[in-house]
């Protein structure tokens, strides 16, 4: 059979899109909600909510707002003020004198230099935290009430010493409705959410003693730790100098036979990460090839592969039409559609605009511009600035 290499491309990516369906077809079951607080629930357990907060003067009422309004008494709430140069502290210092006894505002020290700038100031943070449950919250964050509850309960419930929930994602500009949902893609993609909680009962034991990291993941966005836990780990000093220190800490739980769990959080918690274009771009610069270990082998097969799957299936189809090549036509549309389905299953449950799964191959390329950026800045060795500092 003498096909084109597009033919092929085609066929490939029909593949791999196939595969990845079963995985997002079981994350839709297996990546729930954190789960309803019971009745009897109790609030013996002192939670420490825990927040940097650096330049955050935008951001940080709204979440102080929906923290000091949860139905849970027994709670502190510790905001870090990392050197800001805006208004973030005088905002905390409004919410500590009308709730004295709740809130706590601490000015954080001078960075150590071996130190990457959040995993230092969350350390700060859980030195000063009293509670049993240590709960880190970034500030543009948004709690619904009873979350604190649900927290608690999916500790309690599921035996658990860490817990991550993925936020609802607000979107505002059209690049943040074209590129952010594709960082949620990848995840209930790739990733079986429930291999994060238990070992794959496929898989034997003494070989995933040997992968048991690899089935850890995180968002920094929403983290929670028993105390005990979170010592046991060595706390933010383990993660100090990385840049993804979410899916470290996740990591380290995982390699001490700890429990975590992932959650989705449509119903309990939301957030609006950047909200320009060229703070999305920024904003994930810093992390980008950090997310692939630094690997340059890994980052371009990626690039490679995403180019692919997701884009020329978008152009060989109009190459199909014009050519009449029935065969490559029906792989291209065959693709087309199921990326269209993955991008409707996903707006409908994490409550986007659905149109915008029709620009899935525009995020792509965005994202591989932003690559070609990183694999300069790598191996010229420039810095990226995040929020006045490098990182």
């Amino acid at each position: 059979m003498n096909e084109s290499p597009l033919f092929w491309l085609n066929a490939f990516s029909l593949f791999y899109l196939l595969v990845t369906s079963i995985i997002l077809i079981r994350n839709r079951f297996d990546l729930t909600p954190l789960p309803p607080a019971s009745e009897s629930s109790s609030q013996t357990k002192k939670i420490s909510v825990c927040i940097p907060a650096r330049n955050e003067e935008q951001v940080i009422e709204n979440l102080l707002e929906s923290v000091v309004n949860q139905d849970y008494e027994n709670l502190e709430v510790l905001v870090l003020d990392d050197r800001s140069t805006d208004k973030t502290a005088e905002i905390v210092q409004s919410f500590t004198d009308n709730y004295p006894e709740l809130v706590r505002l601490i000015s954080g020290e001078e960075k150590p230099k071996k130190w990457l700038g959040k995993p230092w100031a969350c350390q700060q943070l859980a030195n000063r935290a009293s509670g049993d449950y240590l709960l880190f919250l970034d500030a543009d964050t948004t709690l619904r009430p009873g979350m604190l509850k649900r927290i608690t309960t999916a500790f309690s419930r599921d035996s658990l010493q860490m817990v991550t929930v993925w936020p609802q994602q607000n979107l505002g500009s059209f690049w943040e409705r074209t590129v952010i949902p594709l960082i949620y893609y990848a995840l209930v993609t790739l990733l079986p959410a429930i291999y994060v909680y238990r070992k794959p009962r496929w898989m034997p034991a003494f070989v995933y003693n040997q992968f048991s990291s690899s089935f850890a993941a995180a968002c920094g966005q929403c983290l929670a730790f028993t105390k005990e836990a979170y010592v046991e780990i060595g706390g933010h000093q383990t993660v100090k100098n990385d840049i993804v220190e979410d899916v470290e800490l996740a990591k380290a739980v995982k390699s001490r036979g700890l429990t975590m769990r992932m959650y989705q959080g449509v119903s309990s918690i939301s957030c609006r990460m950047y909200r320009s274009q060229k703070e999305l771009f920024e904003g994930l610069r810093k992390n980008f090839l950090a997310g692939f270990g630094y690997s340059i082998p890994r980052f371009i097969t990626a690039a490679i592969l995403h180019v692919v799957v997701f884009v020329v299936p978008f152009f060989s189809v109009f190459y199909a039409v014009i050519n009449t090549a029935a065969p490559l036509f029906f792989l291209s549309v065959s693709s087309l559609t199921i990326i269209l389905l993955h991008r409707l299953i996903l707006a409908i449950w994490f409550r986007w605009n659905p149109i915008y799964g029709f620009l899935h191959p525009i995020g792509v390329l965005w994202f591989q511009w932003l690559g070609l950026v990183k694999l300069w800045d790598h191996f010229t060795g420039k810095k990226i600035s995040w929020k006045g500092r490098n990182v």
